[in-house]
């Protein structure tokens, strides 16, 4: 499994996105100063040094999971498949006794059969590690190295998951308790805002908390992942050194004394039970003020505030009518606070009108299976030195 330095200087990595996300994903990882080769659909793919697997794992708020990718190939036949999986290093990424499952997916291809195309990859990368290790049959009873093989229009890409568990994962969700919005969309919605930690933030329909929580975590400067493990921190080709390394940044550069104003207020206790709970499990019981308010009662003594939320849009509400009365209401309270900058993510179609107002901007974003819009309000620009 030794590698020089030489070879192992730059790896390439994918990271896997929500439709919409791409762009964001892209910016983060070019923030973390890895260069972006590609953007496609629903994955960015990137390079940097071993630490850029560590880093990326624990800083990436709005991507997937993180890919490491082995190869890219055409094949329009299972002998191709066989032969060109066969023909790439595994060795030097999985060990003698790892466990490597196939998963795969395949889109436009004239390889249709999944399951047929894991069973040939599976037998490829056995035989190309029998050549390195010189034996017949592999026991795979220590570290995982889960490979997908993904076809797209005949085109053949293999990866290795890095991360286990999905990173909208933090940690502080433990519960079996399912958010009807996932951690990395609502982190996206955050960056995509203009909100700064010295504005404050409302979220009026906060139901378990993702929204104040993953901003508390981005106006602190907290990693998403510095509280989670990962898959790879077994893999025995990555040194210790470069995990402890890129755990010790995310402790280093954290701004744990950031002051930071937000709020989430909903009607469900139940919800807000979870939400507590989730900010306390997150070490951000202290920043976030959850409360038990109904949005018609919405009221704010603060000036260029912010508003990120996600209302009920019909798949959590019972009819229409009811929705419809909903956004007309909701329009109307938002009308006084005319120094405040919205935003609004929802599926309901006719916001615009019952607001009575067009958004700034709009962006088409995907809530799981569900296509959004984001609707973006801009409000002035508070002053250089405004407090609230």
């Amino acid at each position: 499994m030794k590698k020089n330095s030489d070879e192992r200087s730059k790896i390439t990595l994918m990271a896997t996105a929500a439709f919409g996300l791409e762009a964001i994903v892209s910016r983060e990882i070019k923030s973390l100063g890895y260069e972006v080769v590609e953007t496609e659909n629903g994955r960015v793919t990137f390079t940097g040094p071993i630490e850029a697997l560590c880093r990326s794992n624990l800083w990436l708020r709005t991507a997937e999971r993180v890919l490491l990718k082995v190869g890219e190939f055409q094949a329009k036949t299972f002998d191709e498949l066989f032969e060109k999986t066969k023909a790439l290093d595994w060795s030097q990424w999985i060990p003698e006794n790892g466990k490597f499952p196939v998963i795969g997916k395949s889109i436009k291809s004239q390889l249709g059969s999944v399951p047929d195309c894991q069973a040939i990859v599976k037998k490829a990368v056995v035989e190309s590690m029998k050549k390195k290790y010189r034996k017949e049959w592999f026991e795979e009873k220590e570290s995982e190295y889960r490979i997908e093989v993904a076809l797209l229009k005949d085109k053949v890409t293999l990866t290795i998951d890095t991360s286990g568990e999905g990173l909208h994962k933090r940690g502080y969700r433990r519960s079996t308790h399912q958010a009807p919005l996932k951690e990395t969309l609502a982190s996206a919605l955050i960056q995509l805002s203009f909100w700064k930690p010295e504005r404050v933030l409302i979220d009026p329909f906060c139901g378990s908390g993702t929204i104040p929580i993953e901003a508390a975590l981005i106006g602190k400067n907290l990693a998403p992942g510095m509280n989670r493990d990962f898959i790879s921190e077994s893999w025995p080709w990555i040194p210790a050194e470069e995990w402890r390394q890129a755990r010790k940044e995310t402790h280093d550069v954290a701004n744990f004394d950031q002051s930071i104003q937000i709020q989430g207020f909903d009607t469900d206790e139940r919800a807000l039970s979870s939400a507590r709970y989730y900010a306390q499990e997150a070490f951000l019981e202290d920043e976030i003020h959850f409360e038990k308010r109904d949005f018609r009662e919405l009221r704010s003594r603060y000036y260029y505030g912010c508003m990120i939320t996600n209302p009920p849009y019909g798949e959590r509400m019972g009819e229409e009518e009811a929705i419809r009365q909903l956004y007309r209401e909701f329009g109307e309270v938002l009308k006084p606070l005319e120094t405040w900058s919205k935003y609004i993510l929802t599926a309901y179609p006719d916001l615009e009108e019952d607001f009575g107002k067009e958004a700034d901007r709009r962006r088409k974003l995907y809530n799981g299976r569900i296509m959004c819009q984001y609707y973006q309000y801009q409000g002035p620009r508070p002053p250089k030195k405004q407090e609230d």
